[in-house]
């Protein structure tokens, strides 16, 4: 036997618990575009580009083990602790604007997390796997269940699957502000940007903070979604 809760007012209802992340998340994206468009037309005084500064902030660290590799793409630059190695795309990598060297120093802070084992960093990693399988089959679990009577116990399981994700969700906020925290210090203490250029820097780090906000927010917003529909359907 099916269940259709397209057509039970619960699950309307439990639609509208994710319109504040919608509306978070929307924000955000225009936010980090908008601002970091802005700041990669403004060029910092030092004259660096991203991947220069990230080495030179590495190599004042003792990392010189851990590698710069240009990536394709637009704001796709990351760490990766697993192979010790900081991708940055082109525009970041070979970038000489504010924005630019804000987001190669808070790819740089994560590498500093690395070496100095700062813990949430640890859980971060450790939660990967698990991450990923609950936010790509959590919710294809629940739904089963949801929809065919007999598999009611499918949305306990899937709950507990994505509330992986979630988790990790939520560990990743103090890593990612943690990291911009480090970048501003590490971007003005070795004189890579003047005191006039901060607050542009910063700005362009407070917007990519906020899409990880609004990341954390909608999936807390799914979770509760799927406890919803579990207790009403």
């Amino acid at each position: 036997m099916f269940f259709f809760p397209y057509f039970n007012p619960a699950f309307l209802a439990s639609m509208i618990v994710l319109v504040p992340g919608i509306i978070l998340a929307a924000y955000a994206q225009h936010k980090v575009k908008r601002t970091y468009a802005e700041y990669s037309q403004q060029p910092a005084a030092s004259g660096l580009t991203g991947a220069q500064a990230s080495r030179q902030l590495l190599n004042q660290a003792g990392l010189t083990d851990v590698a710069i590799e240009e990536i394709p793409g637009n704001l796709t630059d990351n760490y990766d602790p697993r192979e010790r190695v900081l991708r940055l795309s082109q525009s970041v990598a070979r970038g000489h604007s504010l924005a630019a060297l804000g987001v190669a120093a808070h790819e740089t802070g994560h590498a500093l997390q690395d070496a100095n084992g700062y813990v949430p960093l640890k859980v971060r990693s450790s939660l990967v796997p698990a991450a990923q399988f609950g936010s790509n089959f959590g919710w294809m679990i629940f739904i089963m269940g949801l929809f065919i009577s007999s598999f009611r116990p499918l949305m306990t399981i899937g709950i507990v699957i994505f509330t992986a994700a979630v988790v990790f969700q939520i560990v990743t906020l103090p890593v990612e502000l943690d990291a911009s925290s480090r970048a501003m210090r590490l971007l003005q203490s070795n004189g890579i940007i003047v005191s006039g250029e901060a607050e542009g820097a910063r700005k362009v780090l407070r917007a990519a903070a906020l899409t990880y906000v609004a990341a954390a927010l909608m999936s807390i917003l799914m979770l509760v979604r799927m406890l919803l529909l579990s207790r009403r359907s």
